[in-house]
């Protein structure tokens, strides 16, 4: 079941890639039935908290009709942020499943998980399709880094070359 539901995180995490943000998707999942879905537009809508995680569990809280999620299941891609973190445990989550872990040691999930914040736990399991999560992460990256190389170099005319042949 892991697998399914971080196979539709993945899809929104290609969703956001296409459409130029950080591809990271969540699913929010209670009682067998998605009932939140999100992906990153934080460049789009220019908002800090516009992460796939954030808009999963409002999705799932307004379809649920409570700030309770007492008994679900996020699904995410990349290894949860602090804020999205801390809306987890609002939320009262019961699990967490990611797939990438965060290479950069920024996230603090476990550290949160397991602090009892708020009088909750949540149990969190990482590298679900790991390979898979990571991959696409990397390749937006690496393929956001070439644009960037090649926007800032400057252009080379076919007429023009290194060697012109006007060398003394």
């Amino acid at each position: 079941m892991q697998e399914k539901y971080m196979k539709m995180a993945l899809r929104l995490a290609q969703k956001a890639a296409r459409e130029g943000e950080v591809p990271i998707g969540a699913v929010v999942v209670a009682d067998g039935k998605v009932v939140g879905r999100g992906y990153n537009v934080r460049t789009k809508r220019q908002l800090a908290t516009a992460h796939a995680e954030m808009r999963a569990i409002d999705q799932a809280c307004r379809k649920l009709h409570s700030w309770r999620l007492e008994g679900a299941k996020l699904y995410v891609t990349l290894e949860p942020c602090p804020m999205c973190m801390g809306a987890v445990l609002n939320s009262r989550i019961e699990k967490v499943y990611f797939g990438a872990y965060e290479q950069k040691g920024r996230s603090l999930t476990e550290a949160l998980a397991n602090a009892n914040l708020l009088n909750h736990r949540v149990q969190v399991t990482g590298g679900i399709l790991e390979k898979e999560c990571s991959a696409l992460i990397t390749e937006f990256f690496s393929s956001m880094r070439a644009r960037e190389r090649a926007a800032s170099s400057p252009a080379v005319l076919p007429s023009q070359s290194p060697d012109d042949g006007n060398a003394t």
